[in-house]
């Protein structure tokens, strides 16, 4: 499939690969990656071959994930992966977005959740991050 023309914004660029039914708009992801990055970015909404395509090009799994870091400042998120996510945790796509966004922003600004305290520290600034956007602690279970 090809990308749709790329939509920019103060430095966070949203593109996507897949149609955009039930994505969230530009401006919400936009929204979501400026309440923790301060550096620019593209958003890449992709399909499940993609998603594992890359997965396996740059992971070495050989499976779709919900969001990919990398260094460059890319942020690929899975949008198959991401919705039936949120339906197995009962919540909203975009709540499952807004979260997997500031996760893969986090991850490029070096945080990670490699031991016990650093997923802590990690899950208590998306935490406060999303809560910004009125959205619950996505780590309370239900």
């Amino acid at each position: 499939m090809r990308t749709t023309p790329t939509l920019q914004k103060n430095n966070v660029v949203v593109q996507y690969a897949v149609p955009r039914r039930g994505v969230p708009r530009a401006s919400a992801l936009r929204a979501w990656a400026r309440a923790v990055a301060a550096f620019p970015l593209t958003l890449r909404i992709v399909g499940a071959s993609e998603g594992r395509r890359l997965n396996r090009e740059y992971r070495k799994k050989n499976y779709a994930t919900n969001v990919l870091s990398f260094h460059s400042g890319d942020i690929v998120l899975c949008h198959p992966v991401i919705v039936r996510e949120a339906r197995a945790q009962k919540k909203s796509v975009r709540a499952h977005y807004a979260h997997l966004v500031v996760h893969g922003v986090l991850h490029l600004r070096g945080h990670a959740h490699d031991d016990k305290a650093s997923a802590r520290r990690m899950e208590a600034r998306e935490t406060r991050a999303l809560a910004r956007f009125g959205f619950a602690d996505p780590y309370t279970v239900k």
